[in-house]
């Protein structure tokens, strides 16, 4: 039986570089299961599948790996962002598989790319309601608690991003963000 491997040596497995973008048809599906796995799996929030009414019109953006050669990498990470109004949206369905944690920046980078595509079509509000665990990430990508509610059974806050921090993308240019983790 093999002794599990130290968190620095699976820290340095980790691949250092990685695209967060808009999901294609072929990446919809493995960010679905990531959400499954993540949402219904591990935090039992939801019995079976998270998919709901929203996931029909609603944007998702994904982060994979960046690998030399072969197809894509799998999808490690996924958010979505829809439409609540003609000038507010909202985030939610945050999620990074469990040993792509450690990177670190992958669900900083699926928030960045969420509000800033979404500041990109028009938004001037930007939303959503955060896990009490993750309130501290998100204070600290600048944005502000406006109160707390029960969701699923467990403690959110409604969240607003400070738009100031979260440009639109230039005409023309990738809606996406690179990501390069530490050593």
């Amino acid at each position: 039986m093999n002794a599990p491997l130290p968190a620095i040596a699976v820290r340095l497995r980790l691949p250092r570089h990685y695209r967060v973008e808009h999901a294609d048809a072929a990446a919809r599906a493995e960010a679905l299961a990531l959400r499954r796995a993540v949402f219904c799996t591990e935090q039992g929030l939801f019995d079976g599948s998270d998919e709901d009414a929203i996931d029909t019109d609603a944007l998702l953006l994904v982060a994979r790996p960046c690998v030399d050669g072969g197809g894509p990498a799998p999808v490690v990470g996924t958010v979505r962002i829809h439409r609540l109004a003609p000038d507010v949206w909202q985030g939610s369905r945050l999620a990074v598989a469990a040993e792509y944690r450690r990177v670190g920046a992958l669900g900083g980078a699926l928030i960045q790319l969420a509000v800033r595509s979404a500041a990109t079509l028009g938004c001037a509000c930007f939303v959503a309601q955060v896990q009490a665990a993750n309130v501290p990430l998100f204070r600290r990508l600048h944005w502000r608690s406006t109160g707390e509610i029960a969701l699923h059974g467990r403690p959110h806050h409604l969240m607003e991003a400070d738009l100031a921090h979260y440009p639109p993308f230039a005409a023309g240019a990738a809606m996406r963000v690179d990501v390069k983790r530490g050593a």
